[in-house]
C-alpha cells in the first residue's frame, strides 16, 4: 500500500524562499493588469456602454472570492502546484493531473503568444531588427531571468509590474484632473458621458453579460500568487495580507481606469475601441502617448511572458513531485531552480512560435482557441476543491490558519457565478467554441490521467481523494 508525502514538504522540496511580501503582491497585481486592460478593454466598452463598470464589478466579485478559497487553501497547505494541487486532494489524481496540465499548456501557448506580441511592436518600432530576433531575444533573456534563482525573478517582476501600476495611477490621476477640470486648456469633461449616449445600459442586460465574457479573462493572472507563496519564507502568514492587498487594488485599478475611459469619451466612439487608453490620453492632448502605449503593452507583455515562464515551471515541477510528469522535472540547481522544468516549459512556447511563422495565422489562433476558456475550469477547480476541503476539515475538526468568510454561503454563490458565466458563455458562438474545445481538451487529459494511474512511482499515491488539510 502506498502513502503519499504531505503536500507541504513534496511540492516545496529543492526550491529556496526567496520571495518577499512585497514582491508576490506586485506579482499579483501584475499578473492581472495585461493587455487585455490597456487594448482589449475597449470591446468590452463598445457591447455594453458605460455598464461595463457593472461588468468589471461582477468579474472582480469572482476574482475575490476565488482568490479568497484560494489563499485558505495556501495558508493551510502551500504549494508550489496550488490549484492543481487542492483539486487532487479534494477530487483526486485524475482531476489534479488534468488540471495541472490544463494549466501548464495553456501557459506555454501564451507565453508564445506574449512574445509574438512584443516582437511585433518592438520590429515596427525599430524595423532594423526581424521579428523572429526580437522573439529569441524575449524569450532566451526571460529564460535566463528565471534561471537566476526566484529572488532574481521576484526582482525582475517587482519592476515590471510597479511599471504598469504607475501607468494605471498616472492614468487614474490625469483622468480625474481632466473630469473635474483641472488640466489647462481642457474643459472639464464631466460625468454626462455616462448617460449621454443612450443612458446607462444603452444595450441593456444583454450587453451587460456580452461584456463579462470578454472582461471575466481580463483578470487572468491573479493565480501566480498562489504558486509563488510556496517559495515566500512564510506562506501561511503571506498569503492573507497579499491576497487582501491584491483584490482591493485591482478593483480599484481595474473599475477606476475604465470609469476614467467613459466618462471622459462617449462610449460608442471608434478610437475607445480602438484603444481606449491612447483615445483618452489623445483627446487631453498628452504628448507621445503612441510611443507610451506602445511601450506600456510591450512591458505588460514581457511581464506576463515572464510570470507565465514562471507559472509553467512550478506547475511542471509540482506535476513532477507528485508522480504526474516525468521526474527529471524535479530536478533543481543549488540556487533552488527548478531548470528542467524551466527550459521545457520555454522550449514548448517557442516550438509553437517557430510553427506560428511557418503557418501564420493558423497554428497560434487555432491553439489559443483550444486554450481560451482555461480561466474558467480553473476557477471552478478551485471552487469545488475549497467547498470539498473546507468540509472535510470541518468535519474532522481540522484547524485552519485562515478561514473564508460566509462559508459555506459565498462558497455556493461563487459556483453559482462561474456557472452563470458558464451558461452564457454557451449563447455566444465564438465564446461556446473555444469553451467547447477547452472543455474536450480537458477531458482528453481526464482520461489520459485515468490510463496512467499504474504508472505512478512509488511513494507516491495513486488517488488522494480521501485526504484532506494536513501538513
Amino acid at each position: 500500500m502506498t502513502t503519499e508525502v504531505p503536500l507541504t514538504t513534496t511540492t516545496t522540496k529543492g526550491l529556496h524562499p526567496g520571495l518577499t511580501r512585497r514582491q508576490i503582491s506586485m506579482m499579483g497585481l501584475g499578473g492581472a493588469i495585461g493587455a487585455g486592460l490597456f487594448v482589449g478593454s475597449g470591446q468590452a466598452i463598445g457591447i455594453a456602454g458605460p455598464a461595463v463598470i457593472v461588468s468589471y464589478l461582477v468579474a472582480g466579485t469572482i476574482v475575490v472570492l476565488v482568490m479568497a478559497m484560494l489563499a485558505e487553501m495556501v495558508a493551510a497547505n502551500p504549494s508550489s502546484g496550488a490549484f492543481s494541487s487542492y483539486a487532487q486532494k479534494a477530487m483526486g489524481r485524475s482531476v489534479g493531473s488534468a488540471v495541472g496540465w490544463l494549466y501548464w499548456i495553456q501557459l506555454v501557448v501564451v507565453i508564445a503568444a506574449e512574445a509574438t506580441g512584443a516582437a511585433g511592436i518592438v520590429a515596427h518600432r525599430f524595423p532594423g531588427l526581424p521579428e523572429w530576433a526580437w522573439v529569441l531575444l524575449f524569450v532566451l533573456a526571460l529564460t535566463v531571468v528565471n534561471l537566476l534563482g526566484v529572488r532574481n525573478y521576484g526582482r525582475f517582476e517587482f519592476w515590471f509590474a510597479a511599471i504598469k501600476v504607475a501607468a494605471i495611477i498616472a492614468f487614474l490621476v490625469v483622468g480625474v484632473l481632466a473630469i473635474v477640470g483641472l488640466i489647462p486648456g481642457i474643459p472639464a469633461t464631466g460625468v454626462g458621458n455616462l448617460v449621454d449616449q443612450g443612458g446607462f445600459a444603452p444595450t441593456g442586460i444583454a450587453g451587460i453579460a456580452g461584456a463579462l465574457l470578454i472582461v471575466v479573462f481580463a483578470f487572468g493572472g491573479t493565480e501566480v500568487v498562489a504558486i509563488a507563496a510556496a517559495e515566500s519564507d512564510d506562506p501561511s502568514r503571506n498569503i492573507s495580507r497579499i491576497v487582501r492587498q491584491v483584490m482591493v487594488r485591482i478593483l480599484v485599478f481595474y473599475v477606476g481606469s475604465i470609469f476614467v475611459i467613459v466618462a471622459v469619451l462617449p462610449w460608442n466612439s471608434e478610437s475607445v475601441l480602438a484603444g481606449p487608453f491612447s483615445a483618452v490620453l489623445d483627446t487631453l492632448k498628452i504628448p507621445g502617448v503612441g510611443l507610451v502605449m506602445d511601450l506600456i503593452v510591450i512591458v505588460a507583455l514581457l511581464s506576463a511572458m515572464n510570470a507565465n515562464i514562471y507559472g509553467a515551471s512550478r506547475m511542471a515541477f509540482s506535476l513532477g513531485e507528485r508522480g504526474l510528469a516525468p521526474l527529471a522535472l524535479t530536478r533543481t540547481s543549488a540556487a533552488g531552480v527548478p531548470r528542467v522544468a524551466v527550459l521545457s516549459s520555454v522550449a514548448f512556447g517557442f516550438v509553437t512560435v517557430i510553427l506560428n511563422w511557418m503557418f501564420p495565422n493558423q497554428v497560434l489562433p487555432a491553439l489559443l482557441n483550444v486554450v481560451g476558456s482555461t480561466l474558467l475550469i480553473m476557477w471552478t477547480a478551485t471552487a469545488l476543491a475549497q467547498f470539498i476541503l473546507r468540509r472535510r476539515a470541518d468535519a474532522d475538526g481540522t484547524p485552519l490558519p485562515m478561514r473564508m468568510w460566509g462559508f459555506p454561503w459565498l462558497s455556493i454563490v461563487t459556483l453559482v457565478l462561474l456557472a452563470a458565466v458558464i451558461v452564457l458563455t454557451m449563447f455566444d458562438a465564438g465564446a461556446r467554441t473555444q469553451l467547447l474545445l477547452t472543455i474536450g481538451l480537458t477531458v482528453l487529459l481526464l482520461v489520459v490521467a485515468r490510463l496512467t494511474r499504474g504508472l505512478s512511482r512509488p511513494g507516491v499515491v495513486k488517488d488522494s481523494a480521501d485526504e484532506v488539510f494536513r501538513s
